[in-house]
């Protein structure tokens, strides 16, 4: 089943690897998923309840208590709660199970897309935002603003991974 969602590769003699993303991928993936978090924002401003919002909104101060004390494990795990409660709220259940599966792909990802300091506060203002379009129902603004935030992380990630790189190349020719 993992082999099948592409999380590992298995190999005949070899066992199984867990699968590593091409650029083109994670280019491909996180454009798939900025869309699939626009269309869950969309419905979401629709259908999430008084209650899923201020529980929503406790989340972010959590989430934002973490950033102060820079917490990053704990920041991510808030967010990840956040951007999943969004999916959940939009109450769709086919969305709901290509969203698990899309998001299962980059789940390590986008935690790593927060490890510079102006990427974590660019974040930061992107989800006092999101909460801002959520309040007013508006469903094209949270969904520009979530489909905004997922190709700042697919950048951001793509850039890492490029730094990564060139870094083992400088350090292999040595």
């Amino acid at each position: 089943m993992l082999a099948a969602e592409g999380l590992i590769d298995i190999s005949p003699n070899r066992g199984a690897t867990v699968a590593s993303l091409s650029a083109s991928e994670i280019r491909d993936t996180f454009e798939l998923m900025s869309g699939l978090e626009a269309f869950s924002g969309e419905l979401a401003c629709e259908r999430m309840t008084p209650v899923e919002l201020a529980e929503l909104k406790a989340l972010h101060y959590t989430m934002l208590a973490c950033r102060a004390q820079e917490d990053l494990s704990g920041y991510y795990d808030c967010n990840r709660q956040i951007h999943d409660r969004i999916n959940l709220a939009a109450r769709n259940s086919a969305l709901r199970q290509t969203y698990l599966a899309v998001n299962r792909r980059l789940q390590a990802l986008r935690f790593r897309s927060n490890f510079q300091k102006t990427k974590w506060d660019s974040a930061i203002h992107d989800h006092d935002e999101m909460l801002v379009a959520l309040e007013a129902r508006d469903g094209k603004r949270l969904a520009a603003i979530l489909r905004q935030h997922l190709l700042d992380k697919r950048d951001a990630v793509l850039l890492m991974l490029a730094a990564d790189a060139d870094a083992a190349s400088v350090s292999s020719e040595s």
